[in-house]
């Protein structure tokens, strides 16, 4: 048999892997469900209902809430139960309340924090343990560029997003040794039902449009690809890094399109 390693596209091939995604019932989290396991994996999707979470697709379901800190490693030994082991782990689970930072209430801050840092900060913890006794695995978490760019009544969720980012580091350079990886994808807004209040209105369309170079808003499928490079063979000496899949903003403004 053969030991070469594996080129061309057999290094984006997730044939064999277990995969688990918080949050799959959501616009983005169903996509990259569909795209692991069309890939090869085996999906376990996750999300606080099971008519959501069934509704993916994929090979397992299971509903769970991860505002609940003690359900990060509940999720995770009912995942490697059901898949027999975890190789993957992508992060995606998020909440928000959009408001200006005068309106936001103790509530508002612990609900935010509950899912979209402390879930991530548990479930990868769990998820580290029985990666290693597997010998590696990749974790992917779903930041966003609202860690690094400021945007209009999200100050929580941007905080929370810039501690995913701080956290993949970090899980990154303790987890080295044990072969595990961990990198993140900071998207600008992507598209969808969940992020409606910040595009849904005609003038606030055409401003995300004109100050993106490529001229739209994101989707879901956008990220596709730099989630399964991240998970696969293809990235296998990458981690610690943040992806920004975001049409360009970061890349500078063009006075011309204002005239």
């Amino acid at each position: 048999m053969s030991t070469a390693p594996p080129h061309g596209l057999e290094l984006f091939s997730l044939a064999g892997k277990n995969a688990l995604v918080t949050g799959a019932g959501g616009a983005i989290g169903t996509v990259l469900s569909r795209a692991l396991s069309a890939a090869g994996a085996t999906v376990l999707a996750q999300d606080l209902t099971l008519e959501r979470a069934e509704a993916v697709g994929v090979q397992h379901a299971l509903a769970i809430d991860l505002a609940d800190a003690d359900n990060a490693g509940r999720l995770v030994e009912q995942a490697e139960q059901a898949l027999g082991g975890l190789d993957i782990l992508i992060n995606c689970a998020g909440i928000n309340r959009r408001k200006p930072i005068d309106d936001v209430t103790a509530d508002d801050f612990d609900a935010i924090v509950a899912v979209n840092m402390r879930a991530v900060f548990f479930t990868s913890q769990a998820a580290h343990a029985t990666m290693r006794a597997r010998g590696g695995g990749s974790i992917v978490n779903i930041s966003s560029l609202s860690a690094r760019y400021s945007y209009q009544t999200i100050s929580v969720y941007a905080a929370t997003k810039a501690a995913v980012t701080s956290m993949t580091r970090s899980f990154a350079q303790e987890w080295a040794k044990d072969g595990i990886r961990v990198n993140c994808i900071e998207p600008s807004v992507v598209k969808t039902e969940f992020t409606k209040p910040l595009w849904g209105e005609a003038h606030r369309q055409r401003w995300f449009n004109e100050t993106t170079p490529l001229g739209r808003l994101a989707t879901p499928e956008d990220l596709v690809g730099a989630v399964l490079y991240l998970a696969s063979p293809a990235s296998a000496y990458v981690t610690g890094q943040a992806i920004t899949i975001e049409g360009g903003i970061l890349s500078g403004d063009n006075w011309d399109s204002y005239a």
